[in-house]
């Protein structure tokens, strides 16, 4: 018998899901909301899953771990000192299952969560030949520490360094390590690197392993937690409930004269479509979040938790592959979705707003008076941002228009994406606003004045 891992990408949230098996029989690892994926996993092997394993309680999406165990007949593991509200199988250190010829052993590794697990897998009477890891040991790096509270931060990041170190030091060089978290994921501590690793290697790469100090490693890692997305919050309380399984039905078609009503409501109507697309041209009052990789953790980033939500997309497609999207993080019902025209589903009433480069903004030096706005996060406005500008993270936009100066508004990001959630917002209050659809780099490329606050030691 070999073991066979197979690997489940969530690029929009920047995790892996994995199946572990021996060709007859196996193991799913850590698995998202929406469970078609998982399943085809299994049908297309040809194997039994007799056990679906949690290493933690999620705090970036909802689990379908138990919805999955349900519907497979299938054992479902979690760490025996988590609180939950459903039936499971309780792991603790050293425990071990087997599925068919396959032996998987739970570490208990905590430092991302208390109870965190990593699973050891090998064909019987072998070596661990695989450890998933969760958010234990990333490739490089390691899962950050502050998710659970801050409280607990400093404990946990030393819990952290341990368990890492532990991992390295008692699994045998040629493992290879399969982590959840790691691919764009904000639950990593510090960016990671590679897309595949072994024990060995991470001996050699991994933050953990290379910083002999502890206490340098703790400071290290809790300078480097920037914010993460609000939606965290609601996360691990959905999966101690134990979620079902996404619902995927089709929402409810919005017409034109419903549209409009739920915009002069306030309600939020999110248009899917590229973000100069929406520029050019959009129904008056709705925001745009448009749809790919980074939908769903932005848009539930930005947006009150249990607002209704209404989509407005090209095609019945995209409004389906938002809508599997924002089920991984428990926007599980949206209140509606129109496709079509833009003219005809806004009944006339379109705006638009300019889009530029970090070339347009200023004109021999002088930004003309206009109003700079930085919409990044904390560390990356640290880290260095336009003179003269003002920062209010794009999370913060909606509550926070008041405190913007009178003026056009020149709004950056380090892409675009994050500012054109900023502008349309800003369209939405009424402010005259441009995006800065443009690469941050080239800012520094330009020559344009900047400012380094982390340099001269500000807070």
């Amino acid at each position: 018998m070999t073991l066979h891992v197979v690997t489940i990408e969530t690029p929009a949230l920047g995790d892996r899901s994995y199946l572990a098996h021996d060709g007859e029989a196996g193991v799913l690892i850590d698995p998202q909301r929406d469970l078609d994926r998982a399943l085809a996993a299994a049908e297309s092997a040809r194997v039994r899953v007799t056990h679906v394993l949690e290493t933690h309680i999620h705090n970036d999406y909802v689990t379908g771990g138990l919805a999955l165990a349900e519907e497979l007949g299938a054992s479902y593991v979690v760490a025996a000192g988590e609180e939950v509200d459903f039936d499971r199988l309780p792991a603790v250190e050293g425990m071990r299952f087997q599925s068919g010829s396959l032996a998987i052993t739970a570490m208990h590794t905590p430092g991302h969560t208390p109870y965190h697990l990593s699973y050891t897998a090998g064909i019987d009477g072998s070596e661990p030949q695989a450890v998933f890891t969760g958010g234990s040991m990333l490739y490089g790096s390691v899962g950050r520490t502050d998710l659970v509270g801050p409280e607990l931060t400093e404990s946990l990041t030393r819990d952290q360094y341990h368990s890492v170190r532990h991992l390295a030091r008692v699994l045998p060089p040629g493992t290879q390590v399969f982590p959840t978290h790691g691919f764009g994921s904000f639950c990593s501590a510090v960016e990671t690197t590679g897309t595949s690793s072994t024990i060995g290697d991470e001996c050699r790469t991994n933050i953990a392993v290379r910083l002999d100090d502890e206490d340098v490693f703790v400071k290290t890692l809790m300078e480097g937690l920037a914010a993460y997305p609000r939606y965290y919050a609601h996360m691990a309380p959905l999966n101690r409930q134990g979620p079902g399984a996404a619902d995927l039905t089709p929402p409810v078609p919005v017409d034109a004269s419903e549209l409009l009503r739920r915009i002069d409501a306030r309600e939020w109507v999110v248009d899917l479509r590229d973000r100069t697309a929406f520029a050019r041209r959009h129904v008056a009052g709705t925001i745009s979040v448009e749809l790919g990789d980074s939908f769903s953790t932005f848009l539930g980033w930005v947006i009150a938790w249990n607002t209704p939500l209404t989509l407005i997309a090209d095609s019945p497609h995209q409004i389906a592959e938002a809508q599997r999207q924002l089920s991984r993080i428990g926007i599980d019902r949206l209140a509606g979705a129109a496709t079509g025209g833009i003219g005809q589903l806004a009944g006339g009433l379109t705006a638009s707003y300019p889009v530029g480069r970090f070339d347009d903004l200023y004109n021999g030096g002088d930004h003309d008076g206009r109003v700079i706005l930085d919409v990044r996060r904390p560390d990356e406005w640290r880290a260095g941002h336009l003179s003269g500008a003002i920062h209010i993270p794009f999370w913060e936009i909606e509550s926070r228009v008041g405190e913007i100066p009178a003026g056009e508004v020149w709004v950056y990001c380090a892409s675009g994406f994050r500012a054109s959630i900023a502008v349309s917002l800003l369209d939405r209050a009424g402010r005259r606003a441009v995006l800065i659809d443009d690469d941050w780099a080239r800012a520094a490329e330009l020559g344009l004045p900047l400012s380094y606050p982390e340099r001269r030691g500000a807070p």
